[in-house]
């Protein structure tokens, strides 16, 4: 291969990740001769890259430092501005939603296909003292119904560490669910009605759109743009064409890319929604995993309670089977416990009165500490894997939080084909028309990076590689 087809092959290679976020403004690049020990070139093959770029204004050399991305990335390259805000509500309409719950059952598989921390990184064995210390103190009070708000003592916690990031939380205003799907799903249900419209991301969790759906709610996409989030002038576009009932967000580390959006963002997003009278219903799932160990403020610092519903659970920091989850209600704190009462009458007494004992004898923050920089050190073994063992080409988003990767596979690789392929190997990925309303996203893959790093994901992830490889082929 000449040289000229070579230095122009890796400039458009690393051209495409910075269009598409994957190498993010301001961050360093490799060093000449790291890249070209890295790529196997001479020298002067990446110093041709490198200039090539550096003429197109994307990279920019700094004296005696190297060479730094200048370029903001773009929005993701298959949700593209004019695209999704140009659509009309529509009913979700993926009939592949249905079958996503199937593949999540199954425990023949390496899981790259959850979003869920390995039980390794998580405080099993403390908690599962706390549990049987719960039943031992007290077994007729963890065996009945309790108050459909939840215990007082779990609330004040919950409460205590919004404030710690700046929202000011009455523990009377939070309520406790079986997890954060039923605050989000009651929350919807308590303020929409079937026809009304509802903003998401694009992409988003395929949670939201099952939930959604449920409640026979139109939606409009507005796209989450990767390392920058949510684009408030675009949410302000969708509410001055549209009557928006709710927006149904995850600012901060969204599923599947991973991104966050700033807090200056997130001020305009509440504001602009309130003027517009419509109700946020904030996903907060992955606030507490931010692979730098600031915790992001969530929406509800910048609201007073009339306008922001803030839903979250213990599911992704300390045990995913507990089922203890959390609305922020705000000034519909009686309509969302009426709701509750409603549907379930109470959340489980046992679990509750478990993480009450947990909370006095642990440090959350600590345990937090080591789990995000394992995920932090996950993500970043995952990436480098797609980068070494996935087809030429394949783009890899680069989360600041959180624990999925948002794969962009080359054009002529069908997601839908992969995930089938990997199935058969043993592998589990999620195809990326899932987080889509109509199935968008065809040529992208969505894995899990909760899974401990060892041989067996490694393996397992080389294994998709080759078998995308031969798709490709």
């Amino acid at each position: 291969m000449t040289h000229d087809l070579l230095y122009e092959r890796l400039a458009d290679r690393m051209r495409r990740q910075i269009q598409r976020g994957v190498l993010r403004a301001g961050e360093r690049l490799p060093s000449l001769r790291r890249l070209g020990r890295d790529q196997r070139i001479s020298l002067a093959t990446a110093v041709e890259a490198y200039q090539q770029l550096e003429r197109e204004g994307l990279i920019e050399a700094r004296p005696r430092s190297g060479y730094y991305v200048r370029a903001a990335p773009t929005a993701p390259s298959r949700g593209s501005r004019a695209r999704h805000l140009s659509r009309t509500p529509m009913p979700v309409r993926n009939p592949a939603l249905l079958g996503v719950l199937d593949v999540q059952s199954r425990r023949d598989l390496v899981p790259l296909h959850t979003a869920t921390p390995a039980s390794s990184l998580l405080p099993t064995a403390a908690l599962a003292a706390s549990v049987a210390r719960a039943m031992r103190r007290d077994p007729e009070t963890a065996l009945s119904y309790t108050v459909p708000q939840g215990l007082p003592q779990l609330r004040e916690r919950i409460a205590e560490r919004y404030a710690q990031c700046g929202a000011e939380i009455d523990p009377d205003e939070v309520i406790i669910t079986a997890g954060a799907m039923e605050a989000i799903s009651l929350t919807l249900r308590t303020v929409t009605r079937p026809g009304d419209i509802v903003i998401l991301e694009t992409p988003t969790y395929h949670g939201l759109l099952q939930a959604v759906a449920a409640h026979g709610l139109r939606v409009l996409e507005l796209p989450n743009h990767p390392g920058r989030g949510i684009d408030p002038a675009q949410l302000r576009e969708l509410l001055e064409r549209h009557a928006v009932r709710a927006a149904l967000l995850v600012p901060s580390f969204n599923n599947p890319l991973g991104s966050l959006t700033g807090d200056e963002a997130k001020r305009e997003i509440v504001a602009a929604c309130a003027a517009h009278g419509t109700v946020v219903i904030e996903d907060d799932l992955y606030g507490e995993l931010a692979y730098s160990g600031e915790r992001p403020p969530p929406l509800r610092r910048y609201d007073d309670g009339e306008h922001v519903v803030t839903c979250s659970s213990y599911s992704k920091t300390l045990a995913p089977g507990l089922r203890v989850g959390w609305m922020l209600g705000g000034r519909r704190r009686s309509e969302l416990l009426r709701t509750k009462s409603f549907s379930t009458v109470a959340t489980a007494t046992l679990p509750q009165m478990a993480l009450i004992d947990f909370f006095a004898r642990h440090d959350i923050e600590r345990g937090l500490r080591r789990l995000r920089r394992a995920l932090a050190g996950n993500a970043q073994a995952y990436r480098q894997a797609v980068l070494d063992h996935w087809p030429e080409g394949s783009c890899v988003s680069e989360p600041a939080g959180g624990m999925t990767l948002w794969v962009e596979l080359p054009p002529e690789i069908d997601g839908q084909a992969l995930f089938e392929a990997a199935l058969a190997k043993g592998v589990g990925i999620l195809p990326g028309h899932l987080f889509s309303n109509r199935g968008d996203y065809t040529h992208h893959v969505r894995l899990g990076c909760g899974h401990v790093w060892d041989k067996t994901t490694e393996s397992a992830l080389r294994t998709v590689g080759e078998v995308a490889k031969r798709l490709q082929g």
